[in-house]
């Protein structure tokens, strides 16, 4: 009963003061909720669920799950009596809390889609959240970067977890935002190498970051206006939203249409029955796209966007069997 007394007297005095300066009493937060699970958070929001970051499902029952954020939200019966929610505010501070420690710092560069989480100024490990000095949630700190409060209220507060995909990936450029590789089988893909898009459905665009936001939160099926420079000229563009196959904590190839994934050293982890497999198994590995030789999805991203008719990749099956495949 003790206990249960000051454990209810700390968190009174954590409200009324939590947000005057320092992140001792998010620490303390921290470890009471039991957020930080190894290499696993559970993170207590409201109505009696945990938002969890784990590369492996977790146990419980799982409400919904975000695979290109490797995010689920689970049932927690017990619940938390003082969960974390999210603070939708300009932060007049940010800082990493783990259960041990906390750092101050800031973000360096904004989460651009999926493929590009965030960057923050004070080097940290990973899981870890990211709070404000009144412990409200600004992000998920991860392996690979943080993943900006937005989309996780975006998960939290959506049913529907998928995202939209114009086929376009880009980023931050001197003639504004420019797109680095483009889906060439996304039908009716308008999109070169190169472009640089001014505006989206009227509104100008600065930055890839809001662009690929406004781009994946908008919903399947949309349509939408762009005004992209291209050869020195500003022309318009039409498209379609589609649903998005691959990215972020999901490999991504842009082979995806084809019913190939691949893991991140693009080994064919699982091939889609239903589509032509050309031949291909499970374990085989690429290693050149259009005759360039291939290391990450970065790279066949890059030259698939290259290609002018259909892709050929070169494959390898166990150590010493090379084989081409014409895409078509």
């Amino acid at each position: 009963m003790l206990r249960v007394v000051l454990t209810l007297s700390f968190f009174l005095l954590f409200k009324l003061f939590a947000c005057e300066g320092g992140y001792d009493s998010c620490i303390a937060k921290l470890k009471d909720s039991n957020s930080l699970q190894h290499s696993v958070l559970k993170i207590p929001v409201p109505h009696n669920k945990r938002l969890v970051f784990s590369p492996f499902k977790p146990h419980g029952t799982i409400l919904k799950h975000d695979p290109f954020l490797s995010l689920y939200l689970v049932d927690d019966p017990k619940g938390f009596a003082y969960p974390f929610t999210i603070n939708m505010r300009a932060p007049l501070g940010v800082s990493v809390v783990t259960n041990t420690y906390a750092k101050e710092g800031k973000i360096l560069k904004h989460q651009v889609g999926l493929n590009h989480l965030a960057r923050f100024s004070t080097q940290t490990k990973a899981p870890a959240l990211l709070v404000n000095s009144c412990c409200s949630l600004e992000g998920i700190v991860t392996p690979r970067g943080i993943i900006e409060k937005l989309y996780v209220q975006r998960f939290l507060n959506t049913k529907d977890v998928r995202y939209a995909d114009i086929g376009i990936r880009v980023r931050d450029a001197k003639c504004g935002i420019k797109v680095e590789s483009y889906d060439p089988f996304m039908k009716n893909n308008p999109f070169k190498k190169g472009d640089c898009i001014l505006s989206m459905d009227g509104k100008k665009v600065k930055y890839s970051a809001t662009l690929m936001r406004r781009i994946l939160f908008a919903k399947i099926g949309s349509k939408h206006s762009l005004e992209i420079k291209r050869d020195g000229q500003v022309i318009k563009i039409n498209v379609v939203s589609q649903k998005r196959l691959s990215g972020g904590f999901k490999v991504e190839t842009y082979l995806e249409k084809y019913g190939i994934t691949f893991d991140k050293n693009l080994y064919i982890i699982q091939l889609d029955q239903k589509k032509n497999t050309y031949g291909l198994k499970i374990g085989d590995k690429l290693f050149k796209v259009n005759a360039q030789t291939v290391h990450n999805q970065k790279d066949v991203m890059q030259h698939i966007s290259e290609y002018t008719f259909h892709p050929i990749l070169l494959m390898q099956r166990n150590e010493n069997f090379q084989f081409f495949v014409n895409l078509i």
